[in-house]
């Protein structure tokens, strides 16, 4: 029976479910921050597996409209909602960003996951008023339903150049340690049993 426990906990299944900058977008294959906190894990023996179900370009409500399936079919303990981003960057109304963000984690909630939410902030050229209620919106979120939170995913080197792609909004490969240790620290305490 012992042989068997530790396929059992392996199948407790971190759920990344974001955009680009989660899916890796320009990054090459097994570089991008998801696949480093993969190897984190594994590095460290946790009983956890990572599945990735980021698509480059995904809105808060097309994220909407596939939570459900992406809880039945990978079943998690944990999702990192990383969405926002595409929504912010088209000047989406910020009452159905939140609405849409409330949904997927509502979802995940119901179905006994825990929640890490990513925060996003936009460039000051969307005006003082949206970006600061955009860059408000995570947090309120995370107090409202009690979910963990990392308040900006690319908190420390948003403005450095160099640790970006020519178009200037996906970070390079350079940067995707950055980016996980943006992450590790809101994640980590939920990992324990």
């Amino acid at each position: 029976m012992l042989l068997f426990a530790p396929v059992a906990l392996a199948e407790r299944v971190i759920l990344v479910f974001g955009d680009s900058l989660a899916a890796g977008y320009g990054i090459p294959a097994g570089k991008s921050w998801v696949n480093l906190l993969e190897e984190r894990i594994g590095g460290a023996r946790l009983p956890y597996r990572v599945v990735n179900a980021s698509i480059s370009g995904e809105t808060t409500l097309g994220g909407r409209n596939r939570i459900d399936k992406a809880l039945v079919e990978h079943r998690p303990r944990i999702v990192i909602v990383e969405l926002g981003a595409n929504d912010g960057l088209r000047g989406h109304p910020l009452p159905t960003i939140r609405d849409n963000l409330t949904a997927i984690i509502e979802a995940s909630l119901r179905n006994h996951a825990r929640v890490l939410l990513v925060g996003m902030q936009l460039p000051p050229n969307y005006g003082m008023t949206y970006t600061e209620k955009f860059r408000e919106l995570y947090a309120d979120l995370a107090r409202r339903h009690k979910v963990s939170l990392v308040p900006f995913l690319l908190e420390g080197f948003a403005d450095d150049r160099d640790l970006f792609q020519p178009d200037g909004i996906h970070p390079n490969v350079e940067a995707q340690t950055r980016v996980l240790a943006n992450v590790w620290p809101a994640l980590q305490p939920m990992l324990k049993p």
